[in-house]
């Protein structure tokens, strides 16, 4: 088939002239250099190893390209990514290159500032800790926070081991029992304060608060103080012989409980002949707690 040079000759000039417009367009620009801060990705981080300490999260890097392009340019089309493979444990210095900051096309990379990144690699470990609820707010006057529970009552926190060996607990977002009589119940997040470990995997818990009402103080006077475990043969005497004694509880508790009904004494267990000063003491209740005992100490001599 003969060739026509003129053939189509309307397209071929104005393919000519785009050619020339694209040409001058480009040749008309001036290559510009711009400083871009980026942000900063760690890549290939070892297995069971952590990056603890103060890390940077930004670089500054030097783009040539045309002025055009640079002036479109925005921080997030430029990634410097680092590589971490081959870290160990300890003090480390890694090399960012030009190469490893993502550019569009047409930018080059001129430099990375800083090119040596310091970091603190250590070892991943993990521990099961208890999660203690986290509490907002009081409940209605008259009443008192009593036991609260989760569930679950345990999770498995990681991150790095000198971390992970300081924490005792995890906690929980705040439960509101403001104004409440009764018992709360709320399915809430579980988290940790430090804000290097994390959960094993995200979990949300079922808190339940009790609410109790308040307990209440009572003084009993007239208390009688015994003695107990005095030597066969002996005999002993109290001075002075009754006490004062204030004690808390609930109020249906407390309403029935007489100055009798609590047993003061003193241990004479092992105690010869003498004049000894001896502690006031009174056997535990579930009922009632005691928060003072006048006298506290008490003259006793045995004979």
């Amino acid at each position: 088939m003969a060739y026509h040079p003129f053939r189509h000759l309307g397209l071929k000039v104005l393919a000519i002239a785009l050619a020339v417009v694209l040409w001058l367009t480009v040749s008309g620009e001036h290559v510009a250099e711009r400083n871009l801060r980026v942000p900063l990705e760690f890549r290939n981080v070892p297995e069971r190893l952590e990056i603890t300490g103060a890390t940077i999260s930004t670089v500054d890097v030097r783009l040539r390209g045309s002025s055009a392009i640079l002036g479109r340019l925005d921080a997030g089309e430029v990634v410097a990514v680092l590589d971490l493979s081959g870290g160990r444990p300890g003090s480390r210095l890694f090399h960012l290159r030009n190469d490893q900051v993502r550019t569009p096309f047409g930018v080059e990379v001129a430099q990375v500032i800083p090119s040596t990144i310091s970091l603190e690699l250590e070892q991943s470990a993990s521990r099961v800790v208890p999660v203690i609820p986290a509490i907002h707010g009081e409940p209605a006057p008259g009443f008192v926070v009593g036991r609260r529970t989760s569930e679950p009552a345990t999770v498995t926190v990681v991150g790095p081991e000198s971390r992970i060996r300081q924490l005792s607990e995890a906690t929980t977002e705040p439960v509101n029992v403001a104004g409440t009589k009764d018992r709360v119940r709320d399915v809430v997040t579980v988290g940790v304060a430090d804000a290097a470990l994390r959960l094993e995997s995200p979990q949300s818990a079922t808190v339940i608060v009790e609410i109790w009402p308040a307990p209440v103080e009572r003084e009993l006077t007239g208390v009688p103080i015994r003695w107990r475990n005095l030597g066969g043969g002996m005999r002993a005497q109290v001075s002075p012989t009754i006490a004062r004694i204030l004690v808390r509880g609930q109020q249906e508790a407390l309403t029935d409980l007489r100055a009798e009904g609590i047993d003061a004494f003193v241990d004479l267990a092992g105690l010869g002949a003498g004049r000894y000063n001896l502690r006031v003491q009174v056997d535990p209740s579930e009922t009632f707690g005691v928060s003072t005992i006048t006298p506290s100490v008490v003259e006793v001599t045995i004979r």
